[in-house]
């Protein structure tokens, strides 16, 4: 049975698909991303309110562009608006402390000249009355980030998995947007999701069923994706019969290890990965129902898992459209991890080499990466789309890939370029590897485009970290060995001139480094990647993501901060549990201390058995977390853990070492009750809450949803949103960084509540002594 995506069905789409989500934004310009089913000349404007909200002031910014056609039914466009005759936003409302609040606004004119406002582009029969605004005369708002640190409020996560367990934990965030809408001071300033905002590996079927028949109808041709030497399209490789193909012709490895569900329905077209997005922001490409089951799958098991997935799915698009509003209403910025390509993207060198040296797997990663950029990266980085720029050059090719339905091998190549692919070898068919210092690193044309980036406001920075395409793969080890996240190069770029940039007039109070993986993990963690690096299993458990298996990278690392930086804050996510740990570092033979906070928000919604045993006290009770020790050297960077006993036995051994660490996880607060206005119904579908009831009876007999079981003391491992804030003593940055966690509670599952974790932001003198 096959996804009826035919033009009727186009036909009854609104003009806007996904959208509008607001990106980069700064006091001089403000970016705003859309996708459209027409080709429409876009004009963005961007105005000053009064009354705390409710009404539209003047215009101060503004803005037009072309969409580009990404195929027959899908045009792109991340507008930016600025001022021409020198308007600037500000953070505060005339000088007090109250933060203005701004709103925008879409006029969308189609090829035939007719003018559709924001709301007529958001209409169609189907979704007659969307909400897109928080206010009476329907405008997205937003605020910039405050002049004081103590202002400040971000909102952070990682791992949106559609058909994961659990409740999607990121429409919680419409509900915080809502309740402070028109109170300034309260909203949340900038949302950073840190990766994984899509899955093209472990996909569910239903999911697939749909992403390949619509990504065909968008595109208006089928791709034809290379094989053996022979060509197939997306439809002659139907959901759950991929795994094959994905493992031993494209080469992915999400599936080794007796894991072939993982890539049963793997994304492998252009038109897949750009349906994934629209499916992940909005909800009016959904079909209104899902075939039963038996309707589509023979196999018993199948069938079950079908309908699982459906009900997971159902309840996923249930609440898209408070999703949709959230983001038309915060500054979105995102990096990509493994997943929005493939599980193990660029792990290690042995998966380069694997991947990249078969046409199908090339073909996979190209499409990915080029849905990432017209889809996240356009809008994180618009500076780098004006005209005659590489990223205006790649848009371009993107229009001619689809105009020439695939088959323009020059501007194949061209896509690959920007992306940033690596040639082949002609003699080995394998990508090239160049040397940088000591390691190895992909190829990439001069030209490729930069993920990594800065944000900045009058208050803090945010370094956003690319540790995917930057790999430095060890020169003098296996294939399989541990790379630096980060190699020679990419430490210089990223990390030493982006320190190096603040002159000492600006006054940032704090910085926010975005690593999409864990700098420091569980302990048992640590154990099973070491285990598995010693049984050379390294793609079982992604050995090679986590910063401390490679220890001379991450004392390079830390290092590269403490040198400009004496209070870093890593916002991080991928590990589906978030925790708070705090590090304090000090120099040996000077005085210079510092202190680095890890908050790490994970997952949205792919919650697993795993983590919510170690969200419970068990954890606790049986593997507590206890406080670790480094001692380390600057030239070369290495670092070695020693344990409290060795540290007061022998201090010669910090004597003879430049810097030493400690590292401590801090519990979290007992559970509070989230109060918010908005109906908390709305986020759970009526058929879950009937399932909820059903089985209320059974309450009293599971103990481990009791309240006190699930009162954990060092992660949450349930879906959750991260809310980071400060307290500051006098204005200083001296203080704390507080994160707020909200998720859904085990014990009353119509209730949203937040685990509160709070640590000083400086080092730990009594652990250092």
């Amino acid at each position: 049975m096959k996804y009826q995506v035919g033009d009727e069905f186009l036909q009854e789409l609104p003009l806007i698909l996904a959208g509008p989500i607001l990106k980069h934004t700064e006091p001089e310009s403000v970016t705003v991303w859309v996708a459209l089913k027409q080709s429409c000349q876009v004009e963005l404007k961007v105005y000053d309110t009064t009354n705390d909200g409710e009404a539209l002031g003047n215009c101060l910014l503004e803005g037009e562009g072309s969409t580009v056609a990404l195929g027959k039914y899908l045009h792109v466009v991340a507008i930016t608006a600025r001022s021409t005759v020198g308007h600037r936003l500000s953070s505060d409302a005339c000088g007090g402390l109250r933060q203005r609040i701004y709103a925008y606004d879409l006029q969308l004119t189609v090829a035939d000249q007719t003018p559709h406002t924001l709301q007529q582009g958001l209409y169609s029969n189907s979704f007659p009355n969307v909400s897109i605004s928080y206010f009476a005369h329907q405008k997205p708002t937003f605020v910039l980030p405050p002049n004081r640190l103590q202002d400040l409020q971000i909102v952070h996560a990682s791992c949106r998995k559609p058909h994961g367990h659990g409740f999607d934990a990121l429409p919680i965030l419409d509900c915080l947007i809502e309740a402070s809408a028109n109170q300034s001071q309260h909203r949340p300033h900038q949302l950073f999701l840190t990766g994984d905002q899509i899955y093209g590996d472990d996909v569910a079927e239903p999911y697939l069923w749909v992403a390949s028949t619509l990504g065909d109808a968008l595109l208006g041709w089928e791709e034809q994706l290379p094989m053996n030497g022979v060509y197939c399209t997306p439809q002659q490789l139907p959901p759950g019969e991929r795994a094959d193909v994905a493992t031993n012709q494209a080469g992915l490895t999400a599936g080794l290890h007796n894991k072939a569900e993982k890539v049963a329905s793997h994304l492998f077209s252009l038109g897949e990965y750009y349906a994934a997005y629209l499916l992940a922001w909005s909800p009016v490409c959904w079909p209104i129902a899902f075939p039963k089951g038996h309707q589509v799958m023979r196999d018993r098991h199948a069938i079950k898992k079908w309908n699982r997935e459906v009900r997971h799915l159902r309840q996923f698009i249930y609440t898209l459209w408070k999703v949709r509003r959230a983001l038309a209403n915060i500054p979105m910025y995102t990096i990509f991890d493994d997943h929005d390509v493939s599980d193990d993207w660029n792990l290690n060198q042995a998966w380069c080499l694997r991947v990249l040296g078969r046409p199908l797997g090339r073909r996979v990663v190209q499409n990915a990466l080029l849905a990432y950029t017209v889809f996240q990266g356009w809008g994180n980085t618009p500076g780098q789309f004006a005209p005659g720029l590489p990223g205006e050059k790649l848009l371009v090719a993107a229009q001619a890939w689809s105009d020439s339905q695939g088959r323009d091998a020059k501007v194949d190549e061209a896509i690959a370029r920007y992306v940033g692919m690596p040639a082949n070898d002609p003699h080995t068919d394998l990508p090239i590897l160049v040397r940088d210092g000591s390691v190895f690193i992909l190829d990439r044309h001069p030209e490729a485009l930069t993920w990594n980036y800065i944000v900045r406001s009058d208050c803090h920075e945010v370094i956003v970290l690319d540790t995917r395409t930057w790999r430095g793969y060890p020169a003098d080890q296996k294939p399989i060995a541990p790379p630096m996240l980060l190699c020679p190069k990419a430490f210089e770029q990223q990390l030493v001139l982006p320190l190096q940039q603040i002159d000492e007039q600006t006054q940032i109070q704090n910085t926010f480094v975005i690593a999409p993986t864990n700098v420091f993990g569980l302990q048992v963690i640590d154990w099973i990647h070491h285990w598995h690096l010693q049984q050379e299993k390294v793609f079982s458990t992604d050995v090679g993501d986590a910063w401390n298996i490679n220890v001379e990278a991450l004392a390079k690392f830390l290092t590269t901060l403490f040198e400009e930086r004496q209070q870093v804050v890593i916002l991080s996510g991928d590990i589906h549990y978030s925790s708070v740990a705090h590090l304090s570092y000090a120099r040996t033979h000077s005085k210079l201390q510092s202190v680095l906070v890890q908050l790490t928000a994970s997952a949205l919604k792919n919650e697993e058995i795993l983590t919510r045993l170690i969200h419970t006290r068990l954890k606790d009770w049986l593997l507590p977390e206890k406080v670790r020790h480094w001692i380390g050297w600057i030239d070369p960077p290495n670092m070695v853990e020693i344990s409290a006993r060795q540290l007061h036995h022998n201090r010669q051994m910090l004597t003879n070492s430049d810097w030493h660490c400690v590292l401590e996880w801090i519990p979290r607060n007992s559970v509070q009750t989230y109060d918010c206005t908005a109906d908390i119904l709305s986020l759970i579908a009526p058929w879950k809450r009937a399932e909820n009831a059903k089985w209320k009876w059974l309450q009293p007999l599971m103990f481990w949803k009791f309240r006190w079981f699930q009162e954990g003391r060092e992660v949450v491992g349930l879906n959750n949103l991260g809310l980071v804030h400060f307290q500051l003593v006098d204005g200083s940055s001296s203080g704390k960084v507080i994160q707020d966690l909200y998720w859904f509670s085990s014990w009353y599952p119509t209730q949203v509540v937040y685990s509160r974790f709070e640590t000083q932001l400086k080092p730990n003198q009594s652990l250092l002594r």
